[in-house]
Parts: structure tokens; C-alpha cells; sequence
């Protein structure tokens, strides 16, 4: 059985390869002396600049088409806020309001949506939710895919 190396390079390949000196960066240089520790000829092979050194910053890798977790963070604090904004109608029944409300928005509670479906019905008009203006533009699609009267608009002043 033949043991590798971490250049992996087989014990029984060593004989065969021609004698040369260390160069920093070299990954097929195969440290031949007694070694206390294998990690020592894996730092010789890695200590080449650019090569990812100790002081180099780790890489991100992203999958294509996918954004990474910091992209999708600093999309949400760059992008200005949006109203999703629930109009009255005398259609629908306020229960029926209410369930929608709760399956559309993500984390509405009952009140929540009780309280709402109320100003609406009341004022003629009321905010269901602010977020970023992809996110409301969903909502709003799904609000009126149940058949509810919904609108987004900027948030002016924040949240």
C-alpha cells in the first residue's frame, strides 16, 4: 500500500522524479529530507503571493445566478422603501380579506391583518407592509390575484 503525499505524489514516484530545490510556489516539489510535521513542504508549496497566503482575503464562492449573502443585504439597505397599500372595496367579504392578508405577507398575524382590513374598510385605505420595491411589487400582484384592490407607492420618511 502506498502512501501519498500532500503534493500527491506516491511514495514509490519519489525515486523516479528528477532532484530539485524548493521554489516557493511549486507545487511539485517533493520534500525528500525527514520532516517533523507534513504541513511544513504544504507551507512551501502555498507561500507564493497571490497563491492564497495567510494574508490573502478569502474568496466568496457563488453559485451562477444566485447572489451572495452580503449582495442580498446591501441590495435590502440600498433600495428605497415601498408602501404596499390595501384599498376598500365592497366585494369581499372582511373575513376573507383577513385570510388572504395572512397568506400573503409573510409573518402577518391575525390582528395584524384584522387591524388592517378594518382601517381599509374604514378609511378607504390602508399600509399592509413597507419593504423594498420587488418585495411590495409581489405582494401587491398577490393581493390582486386574490382578488383584492391593491396599490405600492414610496414610503417618504422611512419606515
Amino acid at each position: 500500500m502506498e502512501a501519498a503525499l500532500p503534493s500527491r505524489v506516491a511514495l514509490s514516484a519519489v525515486s523516479r522524479l528528477p532532484n530539485r530545490h524548493a521554489v516557493a510556489g511549486d507545487r511539485s516539489f517533493i520534500y525528500k529530507g525527514r520532516c517533523q510535521s507534513l504541513a511544513i513542504p504544504m507551507a512551501l508549496s502555498a507561500a507564493a503571493p497571490g497563491k492564497g497566503g495567510v494574508l490573502d482575503r478569502p474568496v466568496e464562492k457563488t453559485t451562477p445566478g444566485r447572489q451572495s449573502e452580503f449582495d442580498v443585504k446591501k441590495s435590502r439597505k440600498m433600495s428605497p422603501p415601498y408602501r404596499v397599500i390595501l384599498h376598500n372595496d365592497n366585494y369581499n367579504r372582511r373575513e376573507y380579506v383577513v385570510q388572504v392578508l395572512m397568506k400573503v405577507i409573510p409573518g402577518m398575524t391575525v390582528d395584524n391583518a384584522v387591524n388592517i382590513m378594518q382601517e381599509a374598510h374604514v378609511n378607504g385605505l390602508s399600509v399592509v407592509i413597507v419593504c423594498s420595491q420587488s418585495e411590495a411589487e409581489e405582494h401587491c400582484t398577490s393581493l390582486r390575484g386574490n382578488g383584492l384592490r391593491s396599490s405600492i407607492e414610496p414610503a417618504s420618511g422611512g419606515c
